[in-house]
């Protein structure tokens, strides 16, 4: 290990004094300053033209990927401008003959005409951390091509080596087998985000179904896609036999209520006890379930608020599914009236009142019944019923408490209220001692 340690700094030490010497070149200072000119020269173009372009593009209507790509051209058309100048600046040097090598400044011209279409083909990736792995990867494989250093690199990247388990990884096929591997997770993951699209639309089967086939898809691309990549690599999976128990440990302590929710999640989308669409009812939470995830579940109210409720809360608490077996939801509006009032007209009233309101279900008629005689009035129960509860359960009771009160009013029934008595009686005089 010495010996390739003074090696490398021998090499080190000659290349940079090759390096302070080649610099030391009048052409070679001249050729640096024109690219530092038409960098600068390309920035000022950008910073000009670039909100101009923008405000053209932005009135298209193209499709996302597209669109992503144009915009990724115009976030760099400082390359553009750059590459353009540098062809115009070598053929007009190679006219009058001066410098008589310019390969610094032909080298930076395809150096940034590579980063500007790999940067910009690369946004047809939707992944940024992908997409950002690939280009710089793909840029520096051209750059070191171009440069004419590639075997160079390659050479010493291959002669160092890591000790994992029995074996012996080289810079080289770790780098190759890390890019090797984002590469498949990224195969894995658009593969699994397709099917899990395709699945969606599959009408034979219930929503839950339709998730739980769509996380699973994706978990075992995933997991396929890094062991293949690992395998690449050369490491032997053997290796992971002592972290996997590790990692049992801390699943089996420290993540107990993530693995309880994920397994939750499980049972919810295979016993179908709630999906997508669903209205339910939890504790203090009344709304409709949006989606289901891995961990929690998904749930919008009324009033615009999601709640991302833990799995395992579905599955150790009473949950009303309103919409389980079918949508159909009876409710009760109680009310008193007058005992000047008869029942029987009352009892009629009341049912063709609450028909009137669109949102009662029309096949199942209406109930009335009497509950007491209270101390006031006579109270009845409304019965009814409903098949859109994720509209709301307050509002359609209060539209049918609404129509009662015209249909009563209308009718001359009175809704009586609590009277008392008050008696105040004098006080007695006080008796002499």
């Amino acid at each position: 290990m010495d010996e390739k340690f003074q090696e490398l700094t021998a090499i080190l030490a000659e290349t940079g004094i090759a390096i302070l010497q080649y610099f030391s070149q009048p052409a070679v200072v001249f050729q640096f300053l024109i690219i530092a000119s038409l960098l600068t020269v390309s920035f000022l173009l950008s910073w000009w033209v670039e909100p101009r372009i923008r405000t053209r593009t932005e009135q298209l209507r193209l499709i996302p990927g597209v669109k992503r790509v144009l915009n990724a051209m115009i976030d760099r058309t400082e390359w553009a401008y750059f590459v353009v100048l540098c062809v115009i600046v070598l053929f007009i040097s190679r006219r009058i003959g001066w410098p008589a090598d310019d390969k610094i400044l032909a080298n930076a011209g395809l150096l940034a005409l590579a980063w500007f279409v790999i940067n910009v083909g690369s946004h047809t990736i939707n992944q940024k951390g992908i997409r950002t792995l690939l280009s710089f990867g793909i840029w520096t494989y051209v750059a070191l091509s171009l440069l004419d250093i590639l075997d160079d690199v390659l050479n010493i990247l291959d002669s160092y080596k890591l000790p994992v388990g029995q074996k012996e990884i080289s810079f080289l096929d770790l780098i190759g087998g890390l890019f090797v591997l984002g590469l498949m997770l990224w195969i894995a993951v658009s593969a699994g985000n397709f099917l899990d699209q395709r699945i969606r639309q599959v009408q034979e089967l219930t929503p839950s179904l339709r998730v739980l086939i769509g996380k699973i898809l994706k978990i075992v691309l995933v997991v396929i896609a890094a062991l293949s990549g690992l395998s690449f690599v050369g490491i032997d999976l053997t290796v992971f036999t002592v972290l996997s128990g590790a990692i049992g440990v801390g699943i089996g302590f420290g993540l107990q209520k993530v693995v309880s929710n994920f397994i939750s999640g499980i049972i919810i989308l295979a016993d179908r006890s709630i999906k997508p669409g669903d209205t339910i009812s939890l504790g203090e939470t009344f709304g409709w379930i949006r989606e289901l995830r891995a961990r929690f579940v998904s749930v919008v109210t009324r009033d615009g608020r999601e709640y991302l409720i833990p799995n395992e809360d579905f599955i150790t608490q009473q949950v009303i599914n309103w919409s389980f077996s079918d949508d159909l939801v009876r409710l009760d509006v109680p009310f008193g009236v007058s005992y000047d009032a008869d029942p029987h007209v009352v009892s009629k009233l009341a049912i063709d009142a609450t028909q009137s309101v669109n949102r009662v279900v029309k096949s199942r008629e209406p109930v009335c019944w009497i509950t007491e005689f209270g101390e006031s009035s006579i109270n009845f129960v409304l019965r009814f019923w409903i098949s859109d509860p994720q509209n709301g359960l307050t509002n359609i009771r209060g539209q049918i408490l609404l129509a009662l009160w015209d249909t009563f009013k209308a009718n001359g029934i009175g809704i009586p209220y609590p009277h008392r008595t008050v008696i105040l009686k004098s006080p007695l005089p006080a008796s002499p001692d």
